[in-house]
């Protein structure tokens, strides 16, 4: 009987023995083609390809090259759905560089990708060793992305948590297998070059003498051409691109030591500096080693986040077309099945037991229980939840089983979305990063024509000891430690308070933070907790026929469609049984809709005194006051229902504000009506108080005051602030309600703490100041070593020790960072 070829379903011809091992099982293959093309897919990590296809895999071309094949296989929607996010007609995502060492080769990459018609965005991260890429798909395909980046000899893959994982752990005993091929044989040849300095061989016989220099040239050659080879390569990738990157002068000073020491020793003529540039290289690698351990110490944090997705979920099939209304009903008759969790889609039902985690966004349908949110928030204590709360992927269940319904696939989950925008962030360059980047290339321009320089005038004047004075110069001055002062510190200070449970969305706020001066608050929500309750409610006897009960079922109908922290507290008196048709949510305003026939409305009164007007209907009808009242509810454009609400002020908000009043202004512009506001007022010392304000008119408010010079950043709740948060040099949306990530915020304070504030204020000053440093000693070290190494009181040892250590300084200076 013929078989069938697993990827593309063709017959395998008789003789043809081909096959991959897929899930631990050895399939057939009809071809070298298939072969090389499944064998891609499972060496990436994406054997899930051969489960969710819809129908067979075209017929891979055994002449197309492997690298090619692989990377036109993730132009595959079905494997994109894995790592890519869609936003209208661009796509976007984050892929693992290999290959970079230093700022110069992420500079690179920017400035090759940036040729490419239908790129949007590309923000390279020396430090994690990522790239965040965005592109319009109708233009540009992801394989000539990646073969764009292949072209000046790095290799990219989307990132998956596991495999960057690997891939440092490879790279690590790759940096570990150099450093100890190099270390020994330099030993090996320190202990030959020591005797022959210190005399211990001089009554030696010279063509012995001859031997132990060839011995010492041999033992060299596996470190320049094993240990060193890193240095030729970001060297030649930065030729080939037309660039200059600190590489260059390093592998210049290498290649130059060891040939002339090998002609030296060849026409046993002239001096050998085989010890040299054996320890050179090593203490080179040295430096690059600990570099690299920084860095991967540093990019851990959104790998680890990944970690946290489960890899199945329990889904429950159920055969009625009401899937919540019958997963409501404890006899429903259901069945559960467990699938992979990136197979979920909105709308699916899942059961998360006891001590797992959730594995997709969601709204609990059924159950309570108590989660950890500590991944999102920092926090560590449990928080209760129930019907009609929001869960996320990667928090932990507690002691309760829930029923939960999808909103959003894996891929586009809060989670992913966090991981994505902070590897945005981080790789995001402010104007003095991008200066420097600038000054370092034509730093680098500069040693070479110094090197040649003193070269010159070292021959002319004292030529023996013009090739170890050029060394130098050339070596001292590598401007490493210039292009390593932004990104470590950036990429640093993101993690710190990511784990703060403070998300930074937009990369300028790092930048900008420190010169704030002004901080405008929204109230509900922001410096009240946001958690309403129904204090009372007072009918209006217009029509009798209205009980509190039908009033409450009627209000939370309406409020069912709006995201509004007022609408909350009206969820619990949903009664299924009523829909309401043609709603339309009235950002910050209220909420209209139709009720078997009948036209509602509930809302500000403000809002809906003034559409009463308009249309006709009576407001002065009313016989009690309703300044203190949150919302109103008329029926027919008469009003039936007052509603009084609470809301608690945050315990943090009073010594919040007052820290921020030392050095700031400070406004409180809301919604809601001034007396709302000015009770607020009375407990926390805001300086100006503004109520009863519409988007619209928060935003003219901002602009008033950056009209006097000041720099603003506005808090609010991320819903109805949009137009606010553009305004505003900073916008700061609270908590991880629904949707708040597709808000404009720049930074989310994920644990929902106003005190998160005054944290992103320190970290940004402190940021500043060790960014500062870092600079400070780039350029100082730079400026004090160049002279001396050009006048010859610098020698290659002083000068490797000098530039490792200045780059690991600068390093460990960002590092400081990650410390609470």
């Amino acid at each position: 009987m013929t078989s069938q070829c697993f990827h593309c379903n063709e017959a395998v011809p008789r003789g043809i023995n081909l096959s991959v091992e897929i899930s631990q099982i050895q399939q057939p293959m009809c071809c070298i083609g298939c072969q090389a093309v499944a064998q891609t897919i499972v060496d990436n990590g994406l054997t899930q390809y051969y489960a969710v296809r819809t129908e067979p895999a075209h017929k891979g071309q055994s002449l197309v090259p492997e690298q090619l094949q692989k990377n036109k296989l993730l132009d595959e929607a079905v494997l994109q759905t894995e790592f890519i996010y869609q936003d209208n007609d661009c796509k976007e995502a984050i892929l693992t560089i290999d290959g970079i060492s230093c700022a110069a080769c992420a500079w690179l990459i920017e400035m090759q990708l940036e040729k490419l018609k239908g790129l949007v965005k590309i923000n390279v991260n020396a430090t994690s060793q990522r790239a965040t890429v965005r592109w319009q798909d109708d233009a540009l395909k992801l394989s000539e992305i990646l073969q764009a980046i292949e072209h000046i000899g790095y290799q990219a893959l989307p990132f998956k948590a596991n495999e960057a994982e690997l891939r440092n752990k490879k790279q690590s005993k790759a940096f570990i297998k150099r450093l100890g091929i190099s270390g020994i044989l330099m030993m090996q040849i320190m202990m030959i070059a020591f005797g022959l300095y210190f005399g211990a061989f001089s009554e030696m016989a010279e063509h012995n003498k001859v031997y132990l220099r060839w011995v010492s040239f041999i033992l060299t050659i596996p470190i320049i051409f094993y240990g060193a080879l890193p240095f030729y390569t970001g060297a030649i990738k930065a030729i080939k691109a037309k660039r200059l990157s600190m590489d260059v002068p390093v592998s210049i000073a290498i290649l130059l030591a060891f040939s002339a020491s090998a002609w030296a020793t060849i026409t046993q003529q002239g001096e050998v500096y085989f010890e040299s540039v054996s320890m050179f290289t090593f203490l080179l690698l040295i430096g690059k080693f600990l570099e690299f351990r920084a860095r991967s110490h540093a990019a851990q944090v959104s790998a680890n986040l990944l970690k946290l997705m489960p890899m199945t979920a329990t889904k429950v099939i159920v055969s009625n077309d009401n899937i919540v209304a019958e997963a409501q009903n404890n006899e429903s008759q259901t069945r559960e099945v467990l699938v992979a969790a990136k197979q979920l889609i909105q709308g699916d039902l899942v059961i998360i037991k006891p001590g797992e985690v959730v594995p997709a966004d969601g709204v609990i349908i059924s159950g309570l229980s108590q989660l950890n949110e500590a991944m999102l928030s920092g926090e560590q204590v449990p928080i209760s939840k129930t019907i009609n709360d929001n869960v996320f992927a990667g928090t932990l269940n507690g002691d309760g089983n829930i029923t939960v319904q999808v909103k959003q696939a894996t891929n586009q989950s809060f989670l992913s979305q966090l991981i994505r925008l902070s590897e945005e962030a981080q790789a995001h360059k402010p104007k003095i990063a991008k200066l420097s980047d600038k000054i370092a290339q034509y730093f680098v321009a500069l040693i070479l024509l110094t090197s040649i320089a003193t070269a010159i005038y070292w021959q002319q004047h004292m030529p023996e000891e013009a090739f170890w004075i050029t060394l130098s110069v050339l070596v001292a001055t590598c401007p490493c430690a210039l292009s390593l002062a932004t990104p470590t510190a950036l990429t640093c200070a993101t993690t710190h308070l990511n784990r703060a449970g403070i998300m930074i969305k937009g990369g300028h706020v790092m930048e900008t933070m420190p010169k704030i001066d002004c901080f405008a608050f929204d109230k509900t929500g922001t410096l009240t907790t946001g958690e309403f309750t129904i204090d009372r409610v007072e009918l209006i006897n217009n029509d009798s026929s209205y009980n509190q009960e039908q009033i409450l079922a009627i209000a939370a109908a309406l409020e069912a469609h709006s995201e509004h922290p007022i609408a909350k507290p009206f969820a619990e008196h949903r009664d299924y049984n009523l829909t309401a048709q043609e709603v339309k949510v009235h950002s910050g305003q209220g909420v209209t809709g139709t009720i078997n026939t009948i036209d509602y409305a509930i809302g500000k009164y403000s809002w809906l005194e003034n559409s009463l007007a308009e249309e006709g209907g009576q407001a002065k009808s009313l016989k009690i006051n309703v300044n203190g009242a949150s919302c109103i509810l008329i029926a027919n454009k008469e009003i039936i229902a007052v509603f009084y609400l609470i809301d608690k002020i945050r315990d943090e908000a009073f010594e919040v504000i007052s820290e921020l009043n030392n050095h700031n202004k400070t406004l409180l512009l809301s919604g809601d009506s001034q007396i709302a506001c000015d009770t607020i007022a009375q407990t926390l010392p805001v300086n100006t108080v503004l109520g009863g304000l519409s988007a619209k008119d928060k935003m003219e408010q901002i602009k008033q005051v950056q009209a006097q010079g000041y720099t603003v950043a506005m808090a609010g709740d991320g819903v109805n602030d949009s137009p606010v948060f553009g305004a505003a040099h900073i916008s700061i949306a609270m908590g991880c309600g629904a949707d708040i990530t597709k808000s404009g915020a720049d930074v989310i304070l994920l644990n929902n703490k106003l005190s998160s504030i005054d944290t992103l204020i320190k970290v940004a000053h402190r940021t500043r100041r060790i960014i500062l440093q870092n600079y400070l000693w780039a350029f100082g070290y730079n400026a004090i070593v160049l002279p001396l190494a050009v006048a010859g009181y610098i020698t290659p040892y002083m000068a490797v020790i000098g530039m490792s250590a200045s780059s690991i300084l600068v390093i460990t200076n960002s590092l400081r960072l990650l410390k609470k």
